[in-house]
């Protein structure tokens, strides 16, 4: 177990960063069309063909998620994904053509460090094609692909991840590329509100403060719409329908409340993509659907902890975790 999304068989990520611009772009593939739902609960959202995750619609399975910076110009990288997918010959069947099916959902980072005048042509499309390109099972984590210029409240974003095996023998990972409104750190010391899930000392082991300080009756937040919205994937390798796919990501969204504070604001775009790589047979569909939904709310509390702990700053930019507090 590499602590990473990629423990669950079927998937990879690969990442494109361009430090200049600021941004980058996120890919997740699939080795054979995966079985995925979303969750969407973010007033400010920004997705591309999340309409065909409804139960009802008529593709059943997609080959891939792309995340991007950008805002709405990030929604390209998709198009990216569908272009090397298109290479390999893959995509939904319709008579002798094959059409990739990339959902895919966007954060906003245009106000932060780095050079956004790109001319006519935006550069994620050619950035969602090169993270495609270097899926692999490992990948690094912190100030990376999409998360390149993601920021918080008070520190710096990033791409984050975490994985558990249940005892059920059913693998759960998650990703998340932290760019939130809010805050994933208690007042203004280095402890997490995602503490208690925390498993080997993966964002520095510091527990809880105590006593605990007095909630403020404001909620911190950014104070300009300047950079918001955390896209995240949670994956298993369980058998799934799309209807349980669905439970998994709606269960799942308790795992950025448990994160991020405050969450789902009208300014965020906060959304969670479910799949199932379709390897491994649910002994119950109802007990079994429920440890891994719950694992999955665990898993992304912890990945978006480790998206903060391990981002690095930005010339010009916020401070990150390990500035203020190092190692």
């Amino acid at each position: 177990m590499k602590n990473l999304i990629t423990d669950v068989a079927g998937l990879s990520v690969g990442q494109a960063t361009d430090k200049a611009l600021g941004s980058g772009a996120t890919a997740i593939l699939f080795d054979e069309p995966a079985v995925a739902a979303l969750d969407l609960r973010g007033g400010g959202p920004g997705t591309r063909e999340t309409e065909l995750l409804d139960p009802a619609a008529t593709v059943e399975r997609i080959d891939a998620i792309s995340i991007s910076g950008g805002s709405a110009f990030g929604l390209e990288a998709a198009a990216g994904v569908m272009a090397l997918l298109a290479e390999q010959g893959r995509g939904f069947a319709i008579g002798t053509a094959r059409v990739p099916i990339v959902p895919g959902a966007i954060l906003f980072d245009l106000l932060g460090p780095g050079d956004k005048n790109w001319g006519r042509f935006p550069p994620y499309r050619e950035l969602g094609h090169a993270a495609a390109k270097a899926a692999a099972i490992d990948f690094d984590l912190g100030s990376v692909g999409a998360g390149t210029g993601a920021t918080t409240e008070n520190l710096k974003g990033g791409i984050g991840s975490a994985s558990m095996k249940l005892s059920s023998g059913h693998t759960v990972g998650a990703l998340a590329a932290v760019n939130a409104v809010g805050r994933v750190t208690v007042g203004d010391g280095p402890h997490f509100l995602a503490a208690v899930y925390e498993r080997q000392r993966e964002y520095g082991g510091h527990g809880l403060p105590s006593p605990l300080p007095v909630t403020d009756e404001i909620a911190r937040m950014k104070g300009q719409v300047r950079a918001h919205t955390t896209p995240c994937i949670v994956a298993t390798d369980a058998i799934l329908t799309a209807p349980q796919a669905k439970r998994v990501a709606v269960m799942a969204s308790a795992g950025m409340a448990r994160a991020i504070n405050p969450v789902f604001s009208p300014l965020d775009g906060d959304v969670i993509f479910a799949v199932s790589t379709r390897r491994r047979p649910l002994a119950d569909p109802v007990y079994d659907l429920s440890h891994i939904a719950a694992a999955a709310a665990d898993c992304l509390a912890r990945a978006i902890a480790r998206g903060v702990y391990e981002a690095k700053s930005l010339p010009g930019g916020v401070p990150s975790w390990r500035d203020k507090f190092g190692r």
